[in-house]
Order: C-alpha cells, then structure tokens, then sequence
C-alpha cells in the first residue's frame, strides 16, 4: 500500500507541467489534475472567495517547488524527504497568514487525501479493463 503512496505521489510530482511563476501563466499551464487538487483543497478548507485568491498562488507555487525538490534530489530520499517537510513548513507559514492555524495545518492532510481517492480511481479504471490489473506474461507481450 505505502508502494502505491509513493508511485501515485510521484507520478503527481512529475506530472505538473507548471513552469511559469507569475499567476496567469501558472494558472493556464497548470494540468487538470493539479487544477482539480487546488480545487479540492480549497473545497474542504471552505474558504472565503479573498481567502481562495490568496492562497491559490500560494499552494501553485508550493506545487512547483514540490516538483523542482523531487527533479533535485531524487537520488537522494533522506535528503529528499528533509527538503519535502522544509517545504510544506515553509508553506504553512504563509498560509497561516492566510487561513487560520487549523485550516493551514490541514492543507498537506487533504493533499494526500486527494491523492489517495486519485490512486483509487486509477485502480478501479485498471479493474474495469478487459483482464483486469493482473495481466498473465503472456497477454503482456
């Protein structure tokens, strides 16, 4: 299961095709599975429509640092996890300022949580195809 954690956080991480810093562009180059968690998180930490402003730049930002932090130190996981918990410290602090303690405190909570329910469906997806997720060696040559 923690298998399943770290190969859909990866593919999450890898996945982000943001590479703009101002917020217009970040928002147009921004995927649609990242658009949906920003979405989400927002959703579940019911925030106010000038709350929602603030911390979507924020967050975005925090994605494509996330992303950068894994290109860095990939070979590296001790490393790579260090640098990971300096970065969501880092973005809770700033969303502190924006949000109240407990609502900044959840965001990486329901960042996983949408992670998870993307894991689910992928795996569900593989169920629905012909032969299902395991395939004999044979059907996979």
């Amino acid at each position: 299961m923690k298998k399943y954690l770290v190969i859909v956080s990866l593919f999450l991480i890898t996945g982000f095709s943001v590479v703009g810093q101002e917020d217009d562009v970040a928002d147009d180059k921004m995927g649609k599975l990242q658009q949906r968690m920003t979405e989400y998180i927002q959703k579940k930490l019911n925030l106010t429509r000038g709350e929602a402003e603030k911390f979507r730049p924020v967050f975005v930002r925090y994605l494509l640092e996330l992303r950068k932090t894994h290109r860095e130190f990939k070979g590296d996981r001790p490393v790579l996890q260090l640098k990971i918990a300096e970065l969501r410290v880092k973005v809770r602090n700033e969303c502190r300022d924006i949000l109240d303690e407990p609502r900044a405190n959840k965001i990486f909570e329901y960042q996983r949580e949408f992670e998870i329910k993307v894991k689910d469906e992928l795996d569900r997806r593989k169920l629905e195809r012909p032969g299902g997720i395991r395939r004999t060696k044979s059907l996979q040559n």
